[in-house]
């Protein structure tokens, strides 16, 4: 994959889900453990949070209510407009740009916090990698990442056409007709070695076999 791109297919895939209500309807409650980690947030001091793939909005729209100043980006324009909608209902401020995980607009060292849940490993190790390295940027020193990535436990694992290592495309089915990349521990610890580690699980989320690993890490000084 290009640096600076977003797969067109995931985009299209995004599109047409945010784009019905009936697609929408999984997409709106927080999850559970990014509630949890609102305390840890507030005795930090954290303040500016960065929601990186949003979506329609879940976890922007809750972090704001929260009271914390939120930026968020996202790759498909339906989910910006949808994010926006929700927000302006609510009375809440956020702020939305379409864009790329690959090249995030935004200084050094502009966060606190940097939540991306289910977003970074729709591509190849690479691709992985340097949103990783943009995350660590833009995240304060000691700054918290919570997201998740795919391990090689996922049933989703090896199914489909290989196009890198780890990396597999499913042409048969519209969710996975763009690269998702998988790992083992070693090989998470390894993409993580900027960030302490401080939780580290797997998890199974609504389909069985759909096991992710669920991560909080803490920036490091240097």
């Amino acid at each position: 994959m290009a640096a600076n791109s977003v797969p067109r297919t995931a985009v299209a895939a995004w599109d047409k889900r945010w784009a019905s209500e009936e697609g929408r309807a999984d997409w709106l409650d927080p999850e559970p453990e990014i509630r949890a980690l609102v305390p840890i947030l507030r005795a930090r001091g954290a303040r500016a949070a960065l929601d990186l793939g949003c979506g329609v909005g879940r976890h922007a729209l809750f972090l704001a209510a929260e009271g914390f100043a939120v930026e968020a980006i996202d790759g498909s324009p339906v989910g910006i407009a949808e994010a926006g909608k929700a927000a302006a209902a609510r009375g809440l401020t956020l702020g939305l740009r379409e864009g790329s995980a690959d090249a995030l607009p935004f200084a050094d060292a502009a966060f606190d916090y940097v939540l991306s849940w289910n977003v970074i490993y729709h591509g190849n190790q690479g691709d992985t990698a340097r949103r990783l390295a943009e995350i660590w940027r833009v995240l304060k020193p000691g700054g918290l990442y919570q997201g998740t990535m795919l391990p090689t436990r996922n049933s989703n694992y090896g199914i489909g056409r290989r196009v890198a290592p780890d990396t597999f495309v499913n042409d048969a089915s519209e969710e996975r007709a763009h690269p998702h990349f998988y790992c083992d521990a070693g090989g998470l610890v390894a993409l993580f070695a900027g960030f302490e580690l401080l939780s580290l699980a797997q998890r199974e989320h609504k389909q069985p076999g759909s096991w992710h690993w669920h991560i909080v890490a803490e920036r490091r000084v240097a």
